[in-house]
């Protein structure tokens, strides 16, 4: 009875036992294709609604638009104000 041979539930995978390992590495491999995925997502997100995106019908990538005044020495009106009023304060110290 050469030809009859019993075949193991675990016949051609390795030695009986020895599954846990690849189980294990496909529950790892796994878990990580899912992070990746979820980062993905939340990153595709997180841009969208920072308008970051650039798609076909969106404004071309160029310099960034003027913002307003950082700081007090930026601001023209800031800094005529202060001139005014330095003036107006050496006229009455003349006077």
């Amino acid at each position: 009875m050469r030809g009859l041979r019993v075949r193991h539930r675990n016949a051609g995978r390795g030695l009986p036992g020895t599954n846990y390992p690849w189980r294990m590495i496909r529950v790892v491999f796994f878990i990580a294709l899912f992070a990746a995925v979820l980062y993905a997502a939340f990153w595709l997100i997180d841009r969208r609604s920072k308008g970051g995106g650039s798609s076909s019908g969106s404004k071309p990538a160029g310099p960034p638009s003027p913002r307003g005044p950082v700081g007090p020495d930026d601001d023209e009106e800031f800094l005529r104000e202060l001139e005014r009023k330095r003036r107006h304060r050496k006229r009455e110290e003349e006077t």
